[in-house]
């Protein structure tokens, strides 16, 4: 018998409570030797750590990015822009995108770049975040919302106003974003991850200004699943892999090593630790 470690959910945090390190452990058990016909032993190298839960060449051996830009985080934002964001090359649209430097968002504003928006801006919550995000990934500006002044950043770093915005985040920090947004303008539904520890319906309820606002400016605010275009995830794995190689979408991580660090890097993820996607390297070997 061969010994293994796995890591499991010991406790929920309960409503209106936000998840903990120690909401996981890790134990020990037994895994046989031998293995039945039409089973496969696997040893784990990358965990993914996410608010929900291939080819090595496609990424030049990068095994993790299968887990961040080339997976579910990067079709998020390539789907999210191409489906939901309504982008015409040469219209001079101005994109903003909060929680930038997750691991979404940050793919998210530079697709959108790539899609022929004139203009991106990013919203995050530290000066290192912002200043990664303009001088590694490609944004033209980027507010840190923890400063007290972002209403004044925000017109000032979109003169022209909002045409696009990809919400990661909800709440104040969008209520923001959706009084700057200009007539016939797009929201993209991503996430709301700043409501997500409270027991509220998904989406949240939007305060009645911020509904008249929607409605007098007809600005469309739609929810997706990455899910819905499954047909289409071989061709947006193809992309977002050509793109990577080519250098047009740069990757941010954060590793944390050891297995048993998994509660750590998640309660760390959700309160904004990360740069980038957070994985966990359980292995190296």
């Amino acid at each position: 018998m061969g010994i293994i470690r796995r890591a499991v959910l010991h406790s929920r945090p309960g409503k209106n409570s936000e998840p903990v390190a120690e909401n996981f452990f890790v134990e020990e058990a037994n895994l046989p030797d031998g293995i039945a016909e039409g089973q496969v032993k696997v040893q784990t190298l990358y965990l993914s750590v996410d608010p929900y839960m291939l080819d090595p060449e496609l990424v030049d051996g990068h095994l993790s990015y299968f887990l961040g830009a080339v997976g579910m985080p990067g079709l998020t934002a390539l789907f999210g822009v191409k489906e939901k964001g309504h982008v015409t090359p040469g219209a001079s649209q101005t994109m903003v995108v909060s929680g930038a430097a997750g691991a979404c968002g940050s793919l998210a504003g530079q697709i959108g770049r790539l899609e022929g928006c004139s203009r991106v801006v990013g919203i995050s919550g530290s000066d290192e975040k912002c200043s990664i995000l303009v001088s590694e990934l490609g944004f033209d500006a980027a507010v840190n919302y923890k400063r007290g002044n972002m209403t004044q950043k925000l017109r000032e770093f979109c003169p022209a106003g909002v045409d696009i915005y990809f919400d990661n985040v909800g709440g104040d920090v969008s209520d923001v974003v959706l009084s700057q947004m200009n007539q016939n303008s797009h929201v993209i539904l991503c996430g709301q991850i700043s409501q997500y520890n409270k027991d509220v319906p998904y989406p949240p309820p939007l305060s009645p200004q911020t509904e008249a606002a929607l409605r007098d400016k007809n600005i469309t605010r739609d929810r997706f699943l990455v899910l819905w275009y499954a047909d289409k995830h071989e061709a947006g794995i193809l992309q977002l892999s050509q793109w990577v190689r080519e250098g047009k979408l740069k990757v941010r991580e954060t590793v944390t090593k050891g297995l048993e660090n998994i509660g750590a890097a998640f309660q760390s993820m959700m309160k904004g630790g990360n740069i980038g996607k957070q994985i966990v390297l359980v292995s190296e070997e």
